[in-house]
């Protein structure tokens, strides 16, 4: 069984989450429509270390998770706005 540690619940089953994508930088006020097409549609794809929001569903906890794409290994996870 896969665990995933919640920040505010512990360590859980990897069942009880959802993927929500990446982080994403802000895009910058009056961006063109293009760059709001690929910043919506096309997600960052590379190896290595990723941060991510992910959402405990059973408590609806919404945090960042820095996880590995290559070895599919979580390295991290925090509340948004706290220190990771």
């Amino acid at each position: 069984m896969k665990l995933l540690t919640c920040p505010l619940n512990g360590p859980r089953n990897i069942d009880e989450f959802q993927y929500l994508g990446p982080l994403r930088p802000d895009l910058a006020e009056g961006a063109a429509d293009a760059d709001w097409a690929a910043h919506l549609f096309r997600a960052e794809n590379r190896p290595g270390p990723m941060v991510e929001w992910w959402r405990h569903t059973p408590s609806n906890t919404v945090f960042l998770a820095e996880r590995h794409t290559l070895t599919d290994t979580i390295l991290r996870t925090w509340l948004p706005g706290a220190k990771p």
